[in-house]
């Protein structure tokens, strides 16, 4: 028997169910009669993990994420990992958004998780690494009360629990 289980904390976006929903979103918007004969687009730059939504207004760029919200919430995409930018008008009547998909923890949310579950008193020993924090204890009940305290607090990015062990 192990004498230390654990359990990493993790915020995943798949790219591949981004770019699936952003395919089936332009084909959408292709069909729908309020876009017809407008220059709307979402691009996905899975490097720099944007999306950049271009539309001839702010209510266009507002119907375009709407559309793609819902493209991704059917195939079960965490939506509080899209941080919307501000929409920047540019020349020929245009207007345009970079929304940042976030796929790792950022550090100071990272930090967050680890005051939390030590606020808590539990005998469970959480460490950051990297883009994801690591709960260790000797107890799988100790684990499964920080898998609860976790799912009970909202962080501002889903989390996800891997590798439990």
């Amino acid at each position: 028997m192990a004498a230390e289980f654990s359990f990493d904390v993790v915020s995943e976006v798949d790219l591949n169910l981004v770019q699936e929903s952003v395919q089936v979103a332009m084909r959408e918007i292709a069909n729908r009669f309020d876009f017809k004969g407008s220059q709307a687009s979402i691009e996905l730059s899975p490097k720099e993990k944007t999306l950049t939504v271009r539309a001839e207004d702010e209510y266009r760029i507002n119907a375009l994420l709407d559309i793609l919200n819902t493209r991704m919430a059917k195939r079960g995409l965490p939506l509080k990992n899209f941080k919307r930018g501000a929409i920047e008008t540019a020349l020929g009547q245009t207007a345009r958004m970079e929304v940042q998909v976030q796929a790792v923890i950022p550090s100071e949310k990272a930090r967050e998780i680890v005051a939390a579950i030590k606020q808590a008193k539990l005998k469970a020993t959480p460490s950051v690494q990297g883009d994801q924090v690591r709960v260790s204890s000797r107890s799988k009940d100790e684990l499964q009360a920080a898998i609860a305290l976790l799912k009970g607090r909202d962080f501002g990015i889903d989390l996800q629990f891997k590798n439990y062990r």
